[in-house]
């Protein structure tokens, strides 16, 4: 676009300026060599300097903002490398299965899936007629065993008796004896001296020998009177002894009744159910698992973070699950090797090539409180960062 001006002298007093002005400069007159050299010339652009005190309030933005970036930078760098980060982490938990001890048909069933049950609660329940029964028999086989050694303590009373009274017969013939041998020698001295008869000699002397084998005989009563004492004294150890299996039976018996209610051994969910009510279950069949309360996280850390990884220091933690949520726990303790190490099949490095694999090393870590509103599992991913300096 061309644009005409009309030429304008310069007044005598005006001189013009050595870097020029931002009037309206004068046009020389069309065909001058001065007027054609200014239109072919473009205007020339603004420095840098100049753009920036054009808009320094812009610029001084951006400078501020720059700074604040940088010390935000540096500081965030100062603080992370207080820290260790691993993405290689998980909960963990000594998840169990629920299985009866007795089989029998399943009754009833009292929990859901995924029910959180406290220690004691009842699981399950199973048939206990049979093992009702099983009691009964149990408890009429010790109360026989029972009455068997009554029987036997009153045999051995009864025989201390006949012992006391075979006693009495061993000093009631003893006196006798010797009433029967002070008479034998009364009568030989008789004889002797001619006062006593033959006849009367011989008499004392056959009731002598009389009373001898009667001593004897009473004597051997008493000793199997005594013998029998310890033959009733082994029966009532042995009676005992079956008391004792007998109530052994019978203990076991109401073992196996009280086994009949599945119940939890510790609080926790419930997962996995699969027993139902109506189906016959045997001893060790899993009817469902349990997660206990008691979880803590596993996180793989490679081995070149664990130079400054103690035990007790603090760990921040994201669930991958709850985003928005951060819980705080502490390092519990450092598993002394590799993952690997505890493998199934740990890697043999003696054979083969050998390549160097950087390692990894569970670390347990232990969340301080786990909040009641978040059904935390095993198996879920988390991001720990432990603060190690």
């Amino acid at each position: 676009m061309d644009i005409q001006t009309k030429a304008r002298a310069p007044s005598p007093d005006h001189t013009p300026s050595s870097d020029g002005d931002d009037d309206v400069k004068a046009k020389a007159p069309p065909g001058s060599d001065h007027g054609a050299a200014s239109q072919g010339e473009a205007a020339p652009k603004p420095s840098l300097r100049d753009r920036i005190r054009q808009h320094w309030l812009l610029a001084s933005a951006i400078a501020v903002v720059l700074v604040i970036a940088l010390i935000a930078g540096v500081l965030y760098w100062l603080d992370a490398r207080h820290y260790e980060s691993t993405d290689d982490a998980f909960v963990a938990a000594r998840s169990y299965s629920i299985a009866p001890k007795v089989s029998g048909y399943v009754t009833d069933i009292p929990v859901t899936d995924n029910q959180h049950v406290a220690a004691g609660d009842v699981l399950a329940e199973i048939d206990p007629r049979d093992y009702r029964i099983a009691v009964a028999k149990a408890q009429a086989q010790a109360d026989a065993a029972a009455a068997n050694i009554a029987n036997i303590d009153a045999q051995i009373a009864s025989q201390q008796a006949q012992i006391e009274q075979a006693k009495a017969q061993v000093e009631q013939a003893e006196a006798q004896l010797q009433f029967a041998q002070q008479e034998a020698a009364r009568a030989q001295d008789l004889v002797q001296k001619g006062a006593g008869t033959v006849q009367r000699q011989q008499q004392t002397n056959s009731d002598l020998d009389a009373q001898q084998a009667n001593t004897a005989r009473a004597k051997s009563a008493l000793s199997a009177a005594e013998l029998q004492i310890k033959v009733l004294a082994t029966q009532r150890d042995s009676a005992r002894a079956q008391l004792d299996q007998a109530n052994a039976q019978l203990e076991q018996a109401k073992l196996n009744l009280a086994y009949t209610s599945v119940r939890a051994a510790q609080p926790g969910r419930v997962v996995k159910l699969s027993g139902a009510k109506g189906a016959y279950v045997t001893a060790g069949q899993s009817l469902a698992m349990l997660v206990p309360d008691e979880v803590w996280i596993v996180a793989n850390y490679k081995e070149t973070q664990l130079a400054d990884m103690r035990p007790g220091q603090p760990v921040e933690i994201g669930i991958d699950a709850y985003p928005s949520r951060k819980l705080r726990g502490h390092v519990a303790s450092v598993q002394p090797g590799s993952g690997t190490a505890f493998s199934l099949l740990p890697a043999e490095n003696a054979t083969g090539n050998y390549v160097k694999v950087v390692q990894r090393v569970p670390v347990k870590i232990v969340v301080d409180e786990w909040p009641a509103d978040l059904p935390v599992g095993p198996g879920l991913s988390v991001v720990p960062r432990t603060k190690v300096r």
